[in-house]
C-alpha cells in the first residue's frame, strides 16, 4: 500500500469509520482520526489498533479553522502525512435557517479547514506520495429539491476538488474527488426517500481506496447513478427541472 500515515475527518461512522478500519487492516502505520462523538471514536480506534495501526484519535471541530489547522500540524510532525481525506459531513434535514447554516459550516468550511492546512504541510514535505481525498457526494452533480443545501455543499466540494487538482499538480500534491451514492452511514439511516443501489460501507472503502490508489480524479460510484446524474446535469434545465421534479421526496 502506498499510503501508510493517513488522516482521516469524521472517521466515527459510515465512510470514514470504514476507511479506517481499511487501511489499518492494509498496513497502515500511522492514523490519525477525528469524529464528534468520542465514545464512537473510541471504539474505531481500538478496532484500528487490533489491525496493527498506530492510532491517534481526537474530537475535533472541523468547523474551528485554528483548531484544525494545529491538530494537522500536529500529526504531520508525528508522522510525515502522505493521504489527507476530507470526510466529516453532515445531512441537512428539514431546511431550516439553522440546519441550512450548520451544512454550510460543517460539509463547506469543515472541508476548506481540512484541505488547506493539509496544502501547506504538503508544500514543506519530502514525502514523495501526498494525496488529498475530498468526499462530496452524486448529490453534487445536480441541486436536489429534496435536499437544496446539502446538494449546493457537496457542488463545491466537488468542483473546489476538481479544480485543486490541476492548481496543485506543480506541488506534486495529488487530488481525488469521491462522489459516492447511497452509502450506510448515520446520514442515510435517517433517509426516508428510496435509496437505489445502497451500499454498505465496507464496500465503498474498498472502492475508494482502490481509485486513490489509481489517482483518479473522479471516483463515482455506484456506476448507474453517475451516468445518470451526468446525462441529468447535460440536459436543458426545462427538462431537467421536470425530471427532478418527478423523483420521490423524503416523507
Amino acid at each position: 500500500m502506498t499510503y501508510k500515515n493517513i488522516l482521516i475527518t469524521g472517521a466515527s461512522s459510515g465512510i470514514g469509520e470504514a476507511l479506517a478500519l481499511y487501511y489499518a487492516s492494509q498496513g497502515a502505520q500511522n492514523l490519525f482520526i477525528s469524529g464528534r462523538n468520542k465514545e464512537r471514536l473510541n471504539d474505531i480506534k481500538q478496532r484500528c489498533e487490533k489491525a496493527g495501526a498506530t492510532v491517534y484519535a481526537e474530537r475535533v471541530d472541523v468547523t474551528d479553522m485554528e483548531i484544525m489547522r494545529r491538530w494537522i500540524e500536529k500529526a504531520n510532525k508525528k508522522a510525515p502525512l502522505n493521504l489527507v481525506i476530507a470526510n466529516a459531513g453532515v445531512s441537512t434535514g428539514e431546511e431550516t435557517e439553522s440546519n441550512v447554516r450548520n451544512t454550510v459550516q460543517t460539509n463547506v468550511n469543515g472541508v476548506v479547514n481540512t484541505v488547506l492546512p493539509a496544502i501547506e504541510v504538503y508544500r514543506q514535505s519530502k514525502e514523495v506520495n501526498k494525496h488529498l481525498a475530498l468526499i462530496s457526494s452524486i448529490a453534487g452533480y445536480h441541486g436536489l429539491a429534496t435536499a437544496p443545501s446539502y446538494s449546493a455543499s457537496k457542488a463545491f466540494v466537488k468542483a473546489w476538488g476538481e479544480a485543486l487538482r490541476l492548481a496543485l499538480q506543480n506541488d506534486s500534491i495529488k487530488v481525488s474527488v469521491v462522489c459516492p451514492g447511497f452509502v450506510r452511514s448515520r446520514i442515510t439511516d435517517k433517509n426516508t426517500c428510496p435509496m437505489p443501489f445502497f451500499m454498505e460501507a465496507d464496500d465503498a472503502a474498498r472502492v475508494i481506496a482502490r481509485g486513490i490508489e489509481m489517482n483518479k480524479g473522479i471516483i463515482a460510484f455506484p456506476w448507474p447513478l453517475r451516468f445518470s446524474s451526468w446525462v441529468l446535469g447535460c440536459l436543458p434545465n426545462a427538462l431537467s427541472d421536470y425530471i427532478y421534479s418527478r423523483l420521490p421526496h423524503k416523507v
